[in-house]
Order: C-alpha cells, then sequence, then structure tokens
C-alpha cells in the first residue's frame, strides 16, 4: 500500500503550548495534524511550545498520522531555533508561514534540514509568485492562508468566498503544474456547520487535496467532503471496464452512462479508487 496516495483532506492545527490537546491529537480521526508553534502560541510560551512539540513528535503515537510543525517565520526571533528543532525531530513536515517569494521559499528549505516544507501562501506577493514557490525543490505542499490574505486584501467575505477564488485556484495551479499537494485555508467559524460543508465542498471542486481545519468538530465534515462516495466509487468502476471492454475490442474510446470515456478518464477514475484504498488503509490503521 506503501505506492498509494497519502489522504490529506482534514489536517488539525493545535496549539503546541497545550499539552492536552497534543494527547488528544493522537485519538482524532484526522488524517494530519499541525503542531503550532506560531499564531496560537503567545511570545512568552514559545519556548516551551518548541519543546513540547519536538517531545511529542518524538514520542509517537500518532498511529497514521502524518505529523508537521509549524514553525514561526522566518524574520521572527524564534524562527532559527524553531527550524533547528524540527529539523532534528521526527516531524513529517515543517509548516513555513509567510513565504511570499521563491527566495524565502528557498531559504525555508535551506533551514529545514531536509524536511518536507509545506510553504504557507498568505499574501498578495505570494499569490503573484506561487508558481515559483511551488517550484522550488524541498517545497512538498501550499497551505492556503485565507485569513492574513483577506486582511492583506481588504476583502469581504459574501459567504462563498469569491474574493479569494482567484488565489485559491491559482494555488491549485501550481500545485498540480509541479506535482505536490495543496491544502485549503481554515474555516473560522466553529459554530457555521453549514458554511463550513459549502466552503468545503467548493474547496474540493476546486481541486485541492484537503483542508486545514482549528477545531476537531470540523474533522468529520473535511473528510466527507473529501471522501469518495459509493456512487462515485462505482462510476469508477464502471468506467474502467466499459475502457477496457472497447480496448478488448480494439477501439479507442468507449461510452459509460451516455458519456465519451477516453484514456484521461480512467486516469482519473484509477487516482480515485486508489485514493479510496488508501483512506480505507488508513483507517484500518487508526
Amino acid at each position: 500500500m506503501t505506492d498509494l496516495p497519502r489522504p490529506l483532506r482534514s489536517v488539525l492545527y493545535l496549539p503546541a503550548s497545550n499539552a492536552r490537546a497534543l494527547e488528544k491529537a493522537r485519538t482524532l480521526p484526522c488524517d494530519a495534524v499541525i503542531l503550532d508553534l506560531e499564531d496560537a502560541v503567545a511570545p512568552a510560551a514559545k519556548e516551551d511550545a518548541r519543546r513540547a512539540a519536538v517531545a511529542a513528535v518524538d514520542a509517537g503515537g500518532f498511529g497514521p498520522r502524518l505529523v508537521a510543525i509549524r514553525a514561526n517565520g522566518l524574520p521572527t526571533p524564534w524562527s532559527a531555533e524553531d527550524f533547528a528543532a524540527i529539523a532534528g525531530s521526527r516531524a513529517d513536515a515543517i509548516v513555513v508561514p509567510k513565504v511570499d517569494t521563491v527566495d524565502q521559499a528557498a531559504a525555508a528549505v535551506a533551514a529545514a534540514g531536509g524536511k518536507p516544507v509545506w510553504a504557507m501562501i498568505e499574501s498578495p506577493l505570494a499569490v503573484l509568485n506561487v508558481a515559483a514557490i511551488a517550484a522550488t525543490p524541498g517545497v512538498a505542499a501550499l497551505v492556503a492562508g485565507t485569513a492574513d490574505l483577506a486582511k492583506d486584501l481588504r476583502a469581504q467575505d459574501d459567504g462563498n468566498r469569491t474574493a479569494f477564488l482567484f488565489a485559491l485556484s491559482a494555488m491549485v495551479n501550481a500545485a498540480r503544474a509541479f506535482g505536490i499537494a495543496v491544502l485549503d485555508g481554515m474555516h473560522p467559524d466553529i459554530a457555521d456547520e453549514d458554511g463550513l460543508r459549502r466552503s468545503t465542498a467548493q474547496g474540493a471542486m476546486l481541486g485541492f487535496d484537503g483542508r486545514t481545519l482549528i477545531h476537531p468538530a470540523q474533522i468529520a465534515a473535511a473528510n466527507d467532503v473529501y471522501s469518495p462516495g459509493a456512487d462515485a466509487i462505482a462510476d469508477a468502476h464502471g468506467l474502467i471496464a466499459a475502457h477496457e471492454e472497447a480496448a478488448a475490442q480494439g477501439k479507442a474510446v468507449a461510452v459509460y452512462k451516455g458519456k465519451l470515456v477516453e484514456v484521461l478518464h480512467v486516469a482519473a477514475a484509477r487516482r480515485l479508487l486508489a485514493l479510496h484504498a488508501a483512506i480505507a488503509a488508513r483507517d484500518g490503521e487508526a
């Protein structure tokens, strides 16, 4: 199963300064956790949070969950020690906030000591440079930071994220062009289940791999939206079978449920089935 895509449907931010949250993370049904040293941690608690995050990942017990640590940004006084500590830890990746340029992306990769870098795209400048950031060797994922982006854009929320559509699509296009993962930004209103589901479905429609979250109550919605449904799985099997039958008859294309089926559709169907298998394997390990 090692060649299957790794699910990143639900990626939960947790403050590394909260010992109870770190322990609970080992039991939550999310695909990944980000132990946060940045926004969720007060300046006076930064050093303790760093030690706690490294101790948590080195202690293990997270099962199939991918564990990343978000460092403080490169210009901050905590950055160098954050990067050094994370580089020497068992974290799967280092999340780097406010990566605005390709030079900053390269600096983050150099400081990460071989850890995959998840670059956060949080400003208009970052959006304009997102292709170059995604192309930087060592950058393994893009993470949308829509809260900071909204501030810098002076954007107003219309309930449909209209102001973010250009930026979100640019991130997905850059990630797909360079073969890396891409994660949607968080939904800030924990009580807004309807808004969470609508915006998560929008992100899936745009092509994101999953969503960053700020509360365990949001995990179920992200997992549901980003998991292939029974109808989609059945259609993938049917589409592949129709194409294989046509190929056996010497035909280049097939028809399934009245729609033309070509090789590109078969590739998408096989990827969906591989994702479904990876989710099943992940759930079996939890």
